[in-house]
């Protein structure tokens, strides 16, 4: 009798074929329909027709400036708003501890308890043993609030580019240096931060070589001295690198935004 090999049949490819045809269009038709689906429904952040040219400015400063405190120094951080110091630390009375005998030979037990390190919770605030209370003087369990005269320290923040920036994000990294040069030559700690007042708004050209051109205020605060400190840090921080290789023009218009808060 004689045995049949599968082997011998031959086997049709049409079916198998045309199916792995039909999958792999289906497979390209699904995915370019999903990225015409995601390009229609693209999620947009903030105004479409806002900012012009300009890219949105993102201010940041190397110190915060906080508001000093009328009252007297203490640099450590308490979570209160009082001004009355915390008590002043008991001392420890250091018990005296007889010392033994000379010739005496400790004797080992098993019994004997091993001494633990003691481990402190926080380190021992050394400005609170310096101050000098007064006789009839009120403490406050939280102690007082922190108080230094670092806290208003000017930093580097306070100026933004205006929203027409001709820089763009294209050389958002130049508009930065000159926000940044002209922020260091700007002594805003002569001016009470805590009060609301408008934005001086200067505007200055920027010529090629870097090179200062017309200086201008286009916008007043309505406080004079912050109008002209403004305009004579943009003056003071010339001559400006000279502008990309990669700008179109020969100069540059550039609107700076003064800021106290």
């Amino acid at each position: 009798m004689s045995h049949a090999d599968t082997l011998d049949a031959r086997e049709r490819l049409g079916r198998p074929f045309w199916g792995s045809v039909g999958l792999h269009v289906g497979m390209a038709a699904l995915c370019l329909s999903y990225g015409w689906v995601a390009s229609r429904s693209t999620t947009q952040f903030g105004d479409p027709h806002g900012g012009g040219m300009g890219s949105v400015a993102i201010t940041p400063v190397p110190t915060i400036k906080l508001p000093s405190k009328d009252a007297p120094v203490n640099p450590v951080a308490n979570d209160t708003e009082s001004q009355a110091p915390e008590a002043p630390a008991k001392k420890k009375v250091v018990e005296k501890v007889k010392q033994p005998d000379a010739d005496a030979i400790p004797i080992k037990s098993r019994h004997a308890t091993k001494k633990t390190s003691e481990r402190a919770s926080s380190a021992p605030n050394k400005f609170r043993e310096k101050q000098i209370d007064r006789p009839n003087q009120v403490y406050a369990e939280g102690g007082a609030q922190a108080s230094s005269p670092m806290f208003n320290i000017p930093g580097g923040g306070g100026l933004q580019i205006g929203n027409d920036s001709p820089f763009g994000t294209q050389f958002g990294a130049y508009a930065k240096l000159i926000r940044d040069q002209v922020s260091r030559k700007w002594n805003s700690s002569e001016f009470d931060s805590r009060r609301s007042i408008p934005p001086a708004v200067v505007v200055f050209v920027i010529r090629r070589d870097g090179s200062l051109g017309p200086v201008k205020i286009t916008e007043r605060s309505g406080n004079s001295a912050l109008d002209v400190s403004a305009q004579r840090a943009v003056m003071d921080a010339a001559p400006f690198p000279p502008l990309p290789a990669g700008f179109a023009k020969s100069e540059a218009q550039v609107e700076l935004r003064f800021n106290l808060k």
